[in-house]
């Protein structure tokens, strides 16, 4: 979902000047932010987790509605979902062989600890549909930022099994609910990949005012 861009300025180091040692080390951990992949032992523990879940809650959330429902796989539990993976792929392939699906088993063991990011939308109500998806989606970010600052790697993922009710099913949501990807949460295996930032420029600008066109 996420992928790696060119750098072509500073990383606000005028702006750094600016800020206390305590603020420039936060904004030091949050501009240094990637996605890591693949991913290995050793993952978070249930104190980091527990830090990571907290992040989340802290998300913005229009009319309170509190939409984010997670659910995480760890442990020997991953062997499992990795049968209900290979399960629902046969049965979106009727006419291949389970065995032909053998290979997303990686899938469930790609990183130590794997999280489903659900959402409990609420409809025919006043907060748009929309709204309570972005809100997912900033508790979503807020996980992969703790993430980053516990030391460890993370890396946002979505595919055609997000999609799929039964694995929704599966893993236990409301069948009114819906997934927007996976977490894949662990130690990365190098800490060479650099995914650097595109021009601020490119993608910031300063409205004046009509009377300025």
């Amino acid at each position: 979902m996420e992928t790696g861009v060119t750098q072509t300025e500073t990383t606000g180091a005028d702006a750094a000047n600016t800020v206390s040692a305590e603020r420039k080390a936060f904004f030091d951990i949050l501009l240094s932010r990637q996605s890591y992949w693949p991913l290995t032992d050793p993952g978070p523990g249930d104190a980091e987790l527990d830090l990571i879940f907290d992040a989340a809650l802290r998300a913005p959330d229009h009319g309170r509605l509190r939409p984010w429902r997670v659910a995480f796989v760890r442990n020997d539990a991953r062997a499992e979902l990795a049968e209900i993976l290979i399960d629902i792929a046969a049965a979106r392939e009727l006419g291949t062989p389970r065995s032909a699906h053998e290979h997303r088993r990686e899938k469930a063991y790609a990183a130590p600890v794997i999280i489903a990011l659900g959402v409990s939308v609420v409809t025919g109500g006043p907060i748009p549909e929309n709204e309570q998806l972005l809100s997912a989606g900033a508790a979503t970010m807020n996980m992969l930022n703790a993430i980053h600052a516990l030391g460890y790697g993370g890396f946002w993922a979505t595919g055609i099994d997000t999609y799929d009710a039964a694995l929704l099913a599966a893993l236990d949501f409301e069948p009114s609910d819906r997934l927007i990807g996976f977490l894949f949460v662990g130690t990365p295996k190098s800490q060479e990949r650099s995914a650097l930032r595109p021009p601020r420029a490119n993608h910031v600008r300063e409205w004046l005012g009509r009377s300025s066109v």
